[in-house]
């Protein structure tokens, strides 16, 4: 089977393998070549409520004439980072991982950027109820923002042989240290957890103040990995403008670039914590003003 399943606004790199199964139009076209063999389903909500894609995606696996060809992976994130912070119910991606198992295709998590905390858990789809196949991990992974990634897999899907697969820029020995050292640290006990939900409770709250501020923004995103949707790219990206000028540096996601993202470290000072998002406050307050003064 060559087929993988992938889904609205993922997100999954840029390598050609990768961003094959990614949807951001603009990665795809830096490629300049052809990305196949994936097919494209909509994810939980992309249609949206009270529309299940799930039973678009099995009815289209079922089908002998739909097109399309029996999958050898479902790949997913249960909250697209890049994406524009959508956030997959655990009963969607229950189901997902059903289908998987019922047409033997292999049921893969990304949590590249949604793991090691930063949904709250280790790994993002922890009570769930799901046992994924293959887990990609990275960013935080290393403790200490060297660069590293792992892909954990099943044993019983572990064929490659001995430098199989390889290249020159393998085994970061510092990162492997640090990783170690953080996973001892913080995730020995669920101290380190705990503090996680602190800060997402108070990141929450933020951020729905924020969003007031806006008459059509809405908070997305689960745990610290939130943000709020002000509705255009161009509302999005002047935000952003104002807060750097301020001394925040705050990115962009979704398909137009309409969602303002805060990825704060997991451990970040509260006292740091609450200056940014002041400076993210005080950036909306100033363009809602001059909006306001503009109109009449």
């Amino acid at each position: 089977r060559n087929n993988v399943i992938a889904f609205t606004n993922g997100f999954h790199g840029v390598s050609l393998g990768a961003l094959a199964a990614t949807g951001n139009g603009y990665h795809r076209g830096g490629a300049s070549v052809s990305l196949p063999d994936v097919t494209r389903i909509p994810y939980d909500g992309f249609l949206g409520e009270g529309v299940d894609s799930c039973d678009l995606l099995e009815r289209m696996i079922a089908e002998p004439s739909s097109g399309i060809d029996t999958p050898a992976a479902i790949v997913l994130e249960t909250v697209q980072g890049e994406g524009g912070l959508n956030v997959a119910s655990a009963e969607w991606v229950r189901q997902v991982e059903k289908i998987a198992r019922a047409h033997g295709a292999l049921f893969i998590i990304d949590d590249i950027q949604a793991g090691c905390g930063r949904t709250g858990s280790f790994f993002s789809f922890e009570g769930m109820g799901v046992n994924p196949d293959l887990i990609t991990m990275a960013k935080s992974l290393s403790g200490f923002g060297l660069p590293m990634a792992v892909l954990l897999v099943k044993p019983e899907f572990d064929v490659f042989g001995p430098a199989e697969h390889n290249g020159t820029f393998r085994g970061n020995n510092h990162a492997f240290v640090t990783a170690r050292v953080a996973l001892e640290k913080f995730w020995a006990d669920d101290a380190f957890q705990k503090e996680i939900a602190e800060r997402s409770a108070y990141l929450a709250k933020r951020l729905e103040a924020i969003s007031a501020l806006l008459p059509t923004a809405s908070v997305k995103g689960r745990d610290m990995m939130q943000g709020v949707d002000v509705g255009t790219g161009q509302l999005a990206s002047e935000i952003c403008a104002r807060c750097f000028d301020k001394g925040l540096v705050i990115e962009t996601s979704g398909a137009h670039d309409e969602v303002v993202k805060v990825l704060a470290p997991l451990n970040i000072d509260m006292p740091l914590f609450s200056r940014g998002l002041d400076i993210f406050e005080h950036a909306v307050r100033e363009i809602t003003q001059s909006t306001s003064i503009a109109a009449e």
